[in-house]
């Protein structure tokens, strides 16, 4: 009797560790390698560059997305936004620019990325929301391709 309750309590034990092993080796982290390209912009805005204009330019990046092929995803809000520059000023002095957003577009691939460059509808978004606005940006542009 004494030796069934042991091999129970053995048993029981053993189930117990074979769910917790099994719980745990569910629990590492799987992540993909997609072949897509992630183009990711931050900059700050000239001085006086109100909230609804910082707007407009966001919602000129959504509607562009709309338009150009190959756009797969959009990321309007930086959560943290890293970096500084150094803009000489007209009096000779130089201040430090804070950078303040960023966005980032997701493209099917290096060919829909090279595409975008020149679409029609980035090339007006550009050159009559975003660049008027513009103080600086820098670009990365990502893949694992």
């Amino acid at each position: 009797m004494q030796l069934k309750i042991s091999l129970a309590k053995a048993l029981l034990a053993s189930a117990s560790l074979l769910a917790v092993g099994a719980s745990l080796g569910a629990a590492v982290n799987r992540y993909n390698k997609p072949r897509s390209v992630v183009h990711v912009v931050t900059l700050y805005y000239k001085d006086g560059t109100t909230e609804d204009q910082k707007k407009a330019v966001l919602e000129g990046v959504e509607k562009m997305a709309s338009e150009i092929p190959g756009i797969r995803n959009v990321w309007l809000k930086g959560l943290k936004v890293q970096g500084s520059r150094a803009e000489k000023q007209p009096d000779g002095t130089t201040k430090t620019r804070m950078f303040t957003d960023a966005f980032a577009l997701e493209f099917d691939s290096e060919a829909a990325f090279k595409a975008y460059e020149e679409h029609p509808a980035h090339r007006a978004w550009s050159d009559k929301t975003y660049l008027p606005l513009r103080g600086y940006s820098y670009t990365h542009d990502i893949t694992n391709q």
